[in-house]
């Protein structure tokens, strides 16, 4: 559907919650489960080769991935939510200045990002837990994905965030799933067919890279076509200086959502480290894990990710009952999905796993390291909703408040209390632990937070 300028805002500012968070959000959902599909093809057709090595050796690199992840959270949540801002307030030729300037400064820490971890790639690895049996397939993997391919990658996300935040959650959907699709596509051509037995890890990395350079040229190609529709967003150097206090804004949103992301990654650092430390058997069951466990988690991100413009665009419009209840209606949604997950984990962890390698002893593992974690489910969507929703009305330092505790104080400290007296079953029952105990904290700050609005309009 093509949406004129009007027609958008209908959808912030009419339309019924269910049918403008499902315009919005549906897209995202979809692409988020695509984003998955990619990432877990890799992990699937690895396991293909019965190599558990081989699967240890990709799994390292998720924290790597995801502290890219930071860049695009620094100036595409930074930026996104300020342009919804922007719009709501009606201050459109502003928001221009806010997306160009996003836009060149995403290229550029990417580019720093990449050249980094190329000087220092061995000691990287090494210190996420890599064997000398592992690391020769973590370099082939990041050379492709993180070397040659973060700045496209950094720079899609950004970009799709640019989308969503002005109302074209379709072609930022559309985008995301494109890249996805590609990489299915790629993976088993590269691996198996192009590249000699012993390096397919290196074709699921040349895959992955390609796939997410066609998805870049996907998204610089949409801005261009829709620059007379959407006012709201440039690419052109020409505007590329926004003011002071808009560039507080973006950087007021974006480190505290850049920050939370690192401390998740830092998690996944060390919790790869402490299960190490067990082989690279309990490794392998722990890196499937941590992957299978992403299916309702991102089409919770995809629900937070449709629920952001809208509440941010009715806040700054003043409409607050109209923000509380996107609020109220994507966490309801949201719990249902989480609940529902659980109970398919449950009963389905055994097929899960086998899905992604037929190694018996990784299997018994993963089954028993699958239930536990994902019983944390719902309590990690309430934690990451709040979050999300206090970074789309530009309280970043709530944001930050929560996304630290969540992870400094309790998540990580548990890790290491609960595998220094329960073992490698300690490392995944800590996610429940830590989230449900957030979840009560976040809550208690949402109410104030209510309150606060309810006293300002009496």
């Amino acid at each position: 559907m093509k949406l004129s300028r009007n027609n958008n805002r209908e959808i912030f500012e009419s339309w019924p919650i269910p049918k403008a968070l499902t315009e919005l959000a549906l897209p995202m959902i979809f692409g988020q489960l695509i984003i998955l599909v990619y990432n877990l093809a890799d992990t699937f057709f690895i396991g293909r080769t019965n190599n558990p090595l081989m699967v240890a050796g990709v799994s390292l690199l998720l924290p790597v991935f995801n502290i890219s992840i930071t860049f695009a959270n620094l100036f595409g949540i930074g930026g996104g939510t300020l342009i919804s801002r922007l719009m709501g307030a009606r201050r459109e030729s502003e928001a221009k200045t806010v997306s160009a300037f996003s836009f060149y400064m995403t290229i550029i820490a990417a580019g720093i990002f990449s050249i980094s971890i190329y000087l220092n790639m061995g000691r990287v690895l090494l210190m996420l837990g890599a064997s000398i049996e592992t690391i020769i397939y973590a370099e082939q993997y990041t050379f492709c994905v993180i070397v040659f391919g973060a700045v496209p990658t950094i720079l899609s996300m950004t970009l799709s965030n640019f989308l969503r935040s002005t109302g074209y959650a379709k072609q930022a959907g559309f985008g995301i799933s494109m890249g996805g699709v590609i990489n299915i596509v790629l993976d088993p051509l590269f691996m198996f067919v192009i590249m000699p037995e012993g390096l397919e890890v290196l074709g699921a990395g040349l895959a992955t890279m390609m796939s997410n350079f066609i998805s870049c040229a996907y998204f610089l190609t949409t801005i261009y076509l829709f620059r007379d529709e959407n006012p709201a967003l440039s690419l052109s150097i020409k505007n590329i200086l926004p003011s002071l206090e808009n560039i507080k804004s973006i950087f007021a949103v974006g480190i505290p959502a850049a920050i939370s992301v690192t401390l998740f990654d830092i998690t996944y650092i060390v919790i790869d480290k402490l299960a190490s430390s067990y082989g690279d058997i309990p490794l392998a069951a722990v890196g499937i894990v941590l992957k299978a466990e992403r299916l309702p988690l991102n089409v919770g991100i995809g629900l937070c990710q449709g629920m952001m413009p809208l509440a941010a665009y009715n806040y700054s419009a003043g409409n607050f009952k109209r923000m509380r209840e996107v609020v109220n209606y994507s966490r309801l949604v949201g719990l249902v999905i989480g609940f529902a997950a659980v109970a398919v984990y449950e009963l389905c962890a055994p097929y899960i796993m086998r899905i992604f390698i037929a190694d018996a002893r990784t299997v018994e593992l993963g089954t028993h390291f699958l239930r536990a974690r994902s019983l944390a489910t719902p309590f990690m969507f309430m934690c990451f909703h709040l979050v999300n929703f206090f970074q789309a009305v530009g309280y970043g330092g709530r944001a930050l408040a929560l996304g630290s505790a969540r992870w400094v104080v309790f998540n990580i400290p548990l890790l290491f209390v609960m595998n220094y007296i329960f073992g490698m079953y300690g490392i995944v029952w800590t996610q429940v632990v830590a989230d449900i105990m957030m979840t009560v904290v976040s809550m208690l700050v949402y109410w104030h937070f209510e309150r606060s609005i309810h006293t300002e309009l009496a």
